[in-house]
Order: C-alpha cells, then structure tokens, then sequence
C-alpha cells in the first residue's frame, strides 16, 4: 500500500488506547445529549471494532470540537498521532512501556473477571446494556494505589472488595447510581482502590463479596 495515496492517515492502524478515547468522546457527547443511547450503543461497537483511523474519524464527525465543558470531543485521524509517541523515552534511546491495563467490555452482555489473578494499577470496565463485575476477594492486589475507571450506560459495573479495603468513589451519575456498601473502617496501611464514575441510567456499585454457604 503506498502511503501517499492515504495523506491523512485514516489507514493507519489504531491502538486500544484510541479505540477507548473514541468510546470516552461518545460516552461525553451522549451525557450532553448529542447522540441518543441507540446511537452511543451503535457507535461504541463500531469503535471497539475499528480497525483504522478512518474508521474511528466517522465516528465522532458529526460532533463539534470541543464540548459544553471546552474539553476536546471529536479528534481527526492524525489528532492522536500529533501527540507524540505512546510513552515517553527515557535515557539511554529507549522507552518506557505503557502500565498494562486490565479492560473489560459488556454491550449486551456480561462480562467478569474473579478468581486468582493479578490486578494492575488500572482497570477500565465498560457497560452498555450490560454488565461488568469485578471481584478482588481473591485477586492479587499489586499496587498501593489501583484506579478503577468504571462507565456505566444503561448497565451496571460491580465492584466486590474486602472490607477494610480503602475505596473512594468518585465521578458523576446522570439518572444512575453510585455506591459503597462496604461498612468497615479501612484498616491501617490498607490498598487503596480509586473508582471513577460515569454513570448514565446505570449503576457503579461496590460491594462485599458475595457469602459462602458451604
């Protein structure tokens, strides 16, 4: 393929990280009303499936630059690339790789992540018309601090930690929910798991783990 019949770059292959940007941009647009929750369904799927820039770019076309709140809602194809590379270098010609980031998607369906595992520093969970649930009971928590970005659209996201696990919720919930109901004070020196909310006609709940009767 020669570059110079595709100038702007909509060729060009896209990262889960733009893929992610777009759906944050929809979700944004929808919150303000520019596009119904048909449309932000629609629309989120295509972006989870966007192969390319130009793919993405049709996306959020229709939309104005920047939003109600003058942060940046729509971007052409070659927006991300003007940034710069992905991660910083560092001394010595080489880079720093991104922190992996654990992500889970439910549109119409429902997604889970339990057992024994290993918990990042970043978890991104999506819901739309869906359900994602996220048990830390009998996870590896890594890190002092993990970030739990948690959108919800018309679905729900649940959160089950260990009391005495230090939650802070924050975020907005537009005709939703968002909620703790851990009872116990955090103990001394306790993870400290941040979840951030974005909440429309949904829910983002944290929760003890569910009892064992057996």
């Amino acid at each position: 393929m020669d570059p110079a019949t595709h100038p702007s770059g909509d060729h060009l292959r896209v990262s889960d990280a733009e893929r992610e940007q777009v759906v944050e941009l929809l979700g944004q647009a929808t919150a303000e009303g520019r596009l119904t929750l048909d449309e932000y369904a629609d629309r989120a799927t295509e972006a989870h499936q966007a192969k390319t820039r130009g793919e993405l770019a049709r996306l959020t076309a229709d939309l104005p630059t920047e939003s109600s709140g003058g942060l940046p809602a729509a971007a052409g194809p070659g927006a991300l690339a003007a940034r710069g590379p992905a991660f910083p270098a560092v001394p010595g010609g080489g880079a720093t790789p991104p922190a992996p980031v654990e992500r889970m998607v439910a549109i119409f369906g429902d997604e889970v992540r339990k057992g024994h595992w290993l918990v990042p520093d970043r978890v991104e969970a999506r819901a739309v018309f869906g359900d994602c649930k996220i048990e830390l009971q009998d996870a590896q928590i890594q890190h002092q601090v993990t970030t739990i970005e948690a959108t919800a659209i018309f679905g729900s996201v649940t959160v089950y930690v260990p009391e005495g696990v230090d939650v802070r919720l924050t975020g907005t919930a537009v005709f939703g929910d968002k909620k703790s109901k851990l009872t116990a004070p955090p103990r001394p020196g306790a993870p400290i798991i941040q979840v951030g909310c974005n909440v429309i006609f949904g829910s983002v709940v944290v929760r003890p783990p569910k009892r064992k009767w057996w």
